[in-house]
């Protein structure tokens, strides 16, 4: 029962990795540059792209069960193969407010993510939807300037969210991967607590052993920021959430404990776990 891993370079999926190696299942790491995964010695990697088909095939043989990120180009076509290659199962990271029929252009993530969902139920596999909320790994776009300064810039310092732990989403990806009774369950998965960005930096400066201001940054800046690694669509997503999240946050879930039997990682454990990525000298 080999199980393929995608997004082999991301944190959730290095996370489910080791999760899964631990406990002795058959686990085959795939992504568009494997090579630059940082994975556990021994483990098998493959070239699969999703934007190019020919490296479908290699990657599913032999597979019965897919951890899959929702990026839409090609995903029609590799659900159809992996149909074809015999997977049973595909669990796929979606996000919290996934929704296909969004049709405004500020909906972009939603709609994205929508999208994915549909075109895996459509494939006649059985399917698991993990929907994490914020992810606590996007704070560490904040870490060159702990390192360098011990300030935190952004300019929403109130906007409350409950980050989620790479740990928390792998566990429930393991679980769903591996034990029966996850068929056609969607998982809306958080930390266990609502936590302001400014008190986020407190507990980096708590973590690192040395105090971490908070600066408000120009919006106009942060905007900038966002556009240089993705769409403006998404960006004016991002930053109309973030605002949104001021008085308005989404709840916390209790999703995490309910399906591994044990708390939600908390904000301040996540930050403990990083801490050398905000550290000016690793230690």
């Amino acid at each position: 029962m080999t199980i393929l891993v995608t997004g082999a370079r991301g944190h959730v999926a290095r996370s489910l990795v080791q999760r899964l190696l631990a406990t002795g299942q058959p686990v085959r790491a795939a992504g568009r540059n494997p090579g630059a995964a940082r994975l556990p010695a021994g483990v098998e990697t493959v070239l699969c792209d999703l934007a190019d088909p020919d490296t479908f095939d290699a990657a599913l043989a032999g597979v019965t069960r897919v951890f899959l990120y929702a990026e839409r180009r090609g995903l029609d076509d590799f659900v159809t193969r992996a149909a074809t290659a015999g997977v049973e199962h595909i669990v796929l990271l979606s996000a919290l407010l996934a929704d296909p029929a969004a049709t405004d252009a500020t909906d972009a993530i939603s709609r994205l993510h929508g999208d994915a969902e549909q075109a895996v139920a459509r494939s006649g596999i059985a399917w698991t939807f993990l929907r994490p909320g914020a992810f606590a790994t996007n704070t560490l776009q904040w870490a060159p300037s702990v390192r360098a300064e011990g300030v935190v810039r952004d300019p929403f310092p109130d906007s409350r969210s409950a980050p989620v732990h790479e740990a928390d989403i792998a566990a429930v990806a393991a679980l769903a991967l591996t034990e029966p009774g996850h068929e056609g369950a969607t998982y809306p998965l958080t930390g266990p607590e609502l936590v302001s960005r400014r008190r986020q930096a407190e507990l980096i400066g708590e973590a690192i052993g040395r105090p971490v201001s908070f600066a408000v940054q120009d919006l106009d800046e942060y905007r900038a920021e966002l556009s240089a690694w993705t769409t403006p669509q998404v960006a004016e997503v991002v930053i109309k959430e973030s605002a949104a999240a001021v008085d308005r946050p989404m709840p916390a879930t209790d999703t995490v404990e309910k399906v591994t039997g044990r708390p939600a990682r908390t904000y301040g454990e996540w930050a403990r776990d990083h801490a050398e990525d905000f550290r000016d000298e690793p230690s």
